[in-house]
């Protein structure tokens, strides 16, 4: 691990993953742990900034979406795996980046007003969900993370981050290192109904079905509207299940013939839609197999986390010792 920059990821354990967590991040995630010191965390404090009044199903969560990271290809021999709560110093250096952070900042971030409208039967005026950006800022700072794998929609939020890194490093000398965005290619996926993919919507493919739920959801995917018959010519751009085709079929010579063919009138989306249930299959295989092999085991994933935590611990508790001396908090 030594001599490798530091990176720092997590994901809110507020549901099971889907097809969008694993193009999105996971994907991602895997190459990136053997080229960095990679700590990719479980953000249950974040999870409740919007899921404060629903905390019964966080735990099965968080240990579920680790199940996923490991069929997804991630090994927690090469990278750490921790719980955010489980290093309670994140709370210690949010509340101190707190003292320091303008609230204007914090209100002009784009997701602020783009959640609270979004998720308007919630009530979002909290400090926490405020401080959310914060928090993430101490997420990332408190392990001296040079970079952050993020998509070109939170580079805002990346950018407040070195706004705070920087602004504190000003009262109280070079602390903390300022973190860069490493930018990752995040494809978009709608939902199976066309609308944005969200648990909410009931419109995902979980990376945990199984075969014959793949097949089905597939079936009844949003496709041309105005294609009644399968002789009738389909449009291709835009379309889901194309979308899909692109995303998932590694067989490039199948999916032109399927899009020419769609065009001219001359395949029904049957098959277009049996096809691709295929590819989503043999994509997901391995990572079925390699999550059944991690919840078989008795206890694996709590070792995992707790053990995982114990060495971000290590690093955070370093990392607050010299923030303290910096702030003159030192008794």
């Amino acid at each position: 691990m030594s001599g490798k920059q530091r990176l720092v990821s997590g994901m809110r354990p507020t549901g099971r993953l889907h097809l969008g967590h694993l193009v999105g991040a996971l994907e991602n995630w895997v190459p990136l742990q053997d080229k960095y010191d990679a700590y990719y965390f479980v953000a249950d404090w974040h999870a409740l900034t919007s899921e404060y009044a629903a905390t019964e199903k966080l735990v099965e969560h968080a240990y579920d979406n680790v199940a996923d990271w490991i069929g997804a290809g991630l090994d927690p021999e090469r990278c750490t795996f921790f719980v955010q709560s489980l290093v309670p110093e994140h709370a210690e250096l949010y509340l101190l980046l707190q003292m320091v952070t303008p609230i204007p900042w914090l209100e002009r971030v784009p997701t602020y007003k783009e959640q609270i409208a979004q998720l308007n039967e919630r009530d979002l005026s909290s400090i926490g969900f405020l401080g959310y950006p914060l928090l993430q800022t101490a997420d990332v700072a408190i392990y001296d993370a040079a970079v952050v794998p993020v998509g070109e929609d939170q580079v805002p939020h990346l950018e407040l981050s070195r706004e705070v890194v920087r602004r504190f490093n000003n009262f109280y000398g070079d602390v903390l290192v300022e973190p860069q965005p490493l930018l990752t290619p995040t494809p978009r996926l709608p939902g199976l109904d066309n609308r944005k993919m969200s648990k909410s919507y009931g419109n995902t493919i979980d990376l945990s079905d199984p075969v014959d739920v793949v097949e089905k959801k597939v079936r009844q995917m949003y496709t041309d509207p105005k294609r009644v018959r399968a002789d009738i010519p389909g449009t291709v751009e835009g379309n889901p299940v194309f979308i899909y085709h692109d995303a998932f079929n590694p067989n490039r010579e199948e999916v032109e013939d399927l899009k020419t063919r769609y065009r001219a009138g001359k395949v029904g989306d049957v098959e277009v839609k049996r096809k691709l249930a295929a590819a989503i299959n043999a994509r997901l295989e391995p990572i079925r197999e390699r999550r059944a092999a991690a919840l078989a085991k008795p206890g694996y994933l709590r070792e995992v986390l707790v053990e995982g935590s114990r060495r971000a611990r290590v690093v955070a508790a370093e990392t607050m010792e010299r923030v303290r001396a910096a702030v003159r908090l030192r008794y």
